[in-house]
């Protein structure tokens, strides 16, 4: 799973031919999580509320380049770009 961006001990990552809808996995020490991209909100798992708001933050601001990663990682080249964390 390729990690993304790292952030305050928080982990962002994809896997390359993964499900709809976009998203991204987030993990904090034993917390992990699915995230929309669209909405930045949290689809499946838990994570500490502190965390979250800063991962949802995040997210919107990343939004698009989140999005171009979903995107690159669903095609035949499978590649990602890093995002720069909070």
């Amino acid at each position: 799973m390729p990690e993304i961006s790292r952030f305050y001990g928080i982990i962002i990552a994809m896997f390359s031919n993964d499900h709809n809808p976009p998203h991204f996995h987030a993990k904090f020490g034993d917390s992990e999580a699915l995230y929309d991209i669209e909405t930045q909100k949290r689809l499946k798992g838990v994570m500490p509320i502190t965390q979250q708001k800063l991962i949802e933050a995040w997210a919107l601001f990343h939004k698009a380049e989140l999005m171009k990663n979903f995107e690159t990682l669903q095609s035949e080249i499978a590649t990602f770009t890093k995002i720069k964390p909070l």
